[in-house]
């Protein structure tokens, strides 16, 4: 599919690196499996892969700049901007998370140096998609027009590609329009969490590529075996289908998407990922992983194609839980 309006051709499910990053978010991390893994994905033919300078403190970034050397052409690499954490950094509050504390900067000033460690990170000298990771707020917010300044100043100079961003509202988005051209728009979006479906509609609309991020509910909805294991990182204890209260209901909806799985000899997980896929016409499914097998289990999603009539099955059995 392509990229937006773009003539960039990227794979309908991309590489998720958040979890490489590790640290409280998501436990322990392998570097040597991180790597392997996207070169997993390469093979396989997932060339789209999404990271941030945020994931693990800069370490995601470090660890695909490793992954690609002597393979960047075989990648069309996502990373983001808007977040900070050194002990001179401005901004608003965003979190505390790894013994730092986190601020939204999207000012021209900080976007030019956190593109240049970026590049430094992953050992390129262009980025082909950047994405502001979180939109700024009081005390410190800058105007949408000043991030887009920046972001074309930085195309223009060859560092970017394209750019887009993730976490907005309707009306964010608008902006956007109004002073760029997003290529994409990157929320939370899944079979079990729809608050974005209105921009994921909207995005369809207006050729811009809408990437669904945790569309698994960080492992929630692949499958029974997820519920029975024990909750690691702060990015999963924060999804709501894994508490006790919930646990029933997803259940039974693991139990009938069993069903329909093995109508298409797959497993549950890749059903949801084609759900996911088919949502909209300019759906991207964004599949985070940080071992080969993860990968290589997700790929088998690119090529399955569900009903009209199952899709349509597999959004009322959610619908029950919403």
């Amino acid at each position: 599919m392509k990229l937006g309006t773009t003539d960039i051709d990227i794979s309908p499910i991309a590489l998720g690196t958040w979890a490489m990053g590790g640290g409280d978010s998501w436990g322990d991390s392998d570097p040597s499996l991180a790597i392997q893994t996207v070169h997993q994905a390469l093979e396989l033919g997932i060339n789209f892969i999404d990271t941030a300078p945020a994931y693990g403190n800069g370490l995601s970034e470090q660890l695909l700049g490793t992954a690609l050397q002597g393979k960047r052409n075989q990648a069309v690499l996502a990373t983001k901007c808007g977040l900070v954490w050194g002990s001179d950094d401005e901004g608003s509050v965003h979190k505390s998370r790894d013994g730092v504390i986190i601020r939204r900067n999207l000012s021209k000033h900080s976007i030019l140096k956190q593109v240049e460690e970026s590049l430094g990170r992953l050992k390129t000298d262009y980025i082909d998609l950047l994405l502001t990771h979180w939109q700024s707020i009081p005390p410190f917010h800058t105007p949408i027009e000043e991030t887009i300044e920046t972001f074309e100043l930085l195309r223009q100079q060859g560092k970017i590609r394209s750019y887009g961003a993730c976490n907005v509202s309707l009306d964010e988005l608008k902006a956007y329009q109004k002073y760029g051209t997003p290529s994409l728009v990157q929320e939370r979006f899944s079979l079990l969490t729809r608050a974005k479906a209105d921009i994921a509609g909207y995005c369809a609309e207006n050729q811009i590529t809408f990437q669904a991020y945790s569309p698994l509910e960080r492992g929630v909805l692949t499958g029974k075996q997820a519920l029975s294991q024990s909750v690691v990182g702060t990015a999963k204890a924060s999804v709501v289908w894994y508490k006790l209260e919930n646990r029933t209901k997803v259940l039974a909806l693991l139990t009938s998407l069993e069903t329909l799985a093995q109508k298409y000899n797959t497993s549950v997980g890749n059903l949801v990922i084609a759900w996911t896929r088919q949502a909209t016409s300019t759906m991207n499914v964004l599949c985070g992983a940080r071992k080969p097998s993860q990968i290589e289990e997700n790929s088998k999603a690119q090529e399955l194609v569900i009903t009209a009539k199952d899709w349509a099955i597999i959004d009322s059995l959610a619908r029950t839980l919403l």
